[in-house]
């Protein structure tokens, strides 16, 4: 059975399609997993490696995944239904597949490696831009491009288990080599190859107790709990992240009214809500007096809505509800739409 990359489309004649995600359990107790039967043929129809949605579907339940390329055999440990994987499958493909701009899967995933960015362009309406949002997923990718095999990486977890049972034998039956052991060449390898130098037992192993190395210690820590604390916000629901993004903003607003356009956009970048964002300065830029306030605030508009229809899209939407909350505005519609229309965004930037 076959189903259409975006699901969101109904039409039976869409030309994008893939199979559906079949996932048989094995094991029982805490050895328990779902083997995903056929990740390659999924995988295949996406364009993508089998080893991404397997990994975004271990990020996404916390589960550890497993790669075995020679039996193309990719499980996520503990048990999971194929409906809750398929529907988990649809939010990959949002964020790695379809275009932002023209929602076709035609896309194309590029690394740069050295300044830990990941892009995509469309082979269908030419896009390109960075995949942003902070997913766990994004540095996976980083560190396995596509351009690699990543079959070519390591062996096959069958092959794995055969080593490891020959070293067993080999520590009854006599002395396994030191060298054959993966721990030992994990622990004795240094850095792109290198040998770690001998320890030294005369290290100074004296910790800075001055004041300042104290205070610069704690500094140091502060902002790590503050990098875990921003991480965790975007992998969190939608709902929890629009309600992060509207506080933020609120809090901006109370401030004097004062906020920095750039700041919210990378704000909204950061949870990964850039689109649906203008939902919420709708609701909270715009009241009975929506035709001054989008003058006061059209520089963060066109910032949010240039060349994203989605963003547009929920902008005026946002301004529906406001028109509903507001009745006395039912009039004034034509001249609101006229003024807020993001496709005519020049009226808002030239408006006086």
């Amino acid at each position: 059975m076959s189903l259409n990359v975006n699901r969101s489309v109904s039409d039976m004649f869409y030309r994008y399609k893939m199979p559906k995600l079949l996932a048989k359990v094995e094991g029982k107790g805490n050895g328990i997993k779902t083997v995903i039967v056929n990740m390659v043929d999924v995988a295949k129809a996406l364009g993508r490696p089998p080893t991404y949605p397997t990994k975004y579907f271990g990020c996404e339940l916390g589960a550890q995944t497993q790669f075995d390329f020679k039996d193309e055999r990719f499980i996520v440990n503990g048990s999971h239904d194929a409906s809750k994987l398929q529907d988990l499958l649809d939010g990959f493909i949002r964020k790695f597949v379809l275009c932002p701009e023209c929602d076709n899967p035609e896309t194309v995933l590029s690394v740069q490696a050295k300044k830990g960015i990941l892009s995509q362009s469309c082979k269908a309406c030419g896009y390109n831009g960075i995949i942003k949002g902070g997913h766990r997923l994004i540095q996976y990718i980083i560190k396995n491009p596509p351009e690699i095999n990543p079959a070519a990486q390591g062996s096959s977890l069958t092959e794995r288990k055969e080593r490891k049972r020959n070293k067993k034998q080999n520590g009854e039956n006599g002395s396994p080599r030191p060298e054959d052991d993966d721990d030992f060449n994990d622990t004795f390898n240094g850095i792109n190859g290198k040998k770690m130098a001998d320890d030294d037992d005369d290290d100074d192993w004296a910790v800075d107790v001055s004041a300042a190395a104290v205070e610069a210690r704690q500094k140091e820590l502060s902002e790590g709990v503050a990098a875990l604390a921003v991480s965790e916000d975007t992998e969190k629901p939608e709902k929890e992240r629009m309600d992060i993004f509207y506080k933020f903003l609120e809090a901006k607003l109370k401030n004097g009214g004062k906020y920095d356009d750039k700041e919210l956009v990378n704000e909204a970048e950061r949870l990964d809500i850039r689109a649906k964002a203008t939902l919420v300065l709708a609701e909270l830029f715009f009241n009975q007096n929506i035709a001054k306030q989008v003058i006061q605030h059209r520089v963060v508009l066109v910032r949010f809505c240039h060349q994203n229809t989605k963003a547009q899209k929920y902008l005026i939407g946002g301004i529906e509800q406001v028109i509903d909350i507001h009745r006395e505005l039912l009039p004034k519609v034509a001249l609101i739409l006229k003024v807020n229309c993001p496709r005519h965004l020049y009226v808002i930037l030239f408006y006086r």
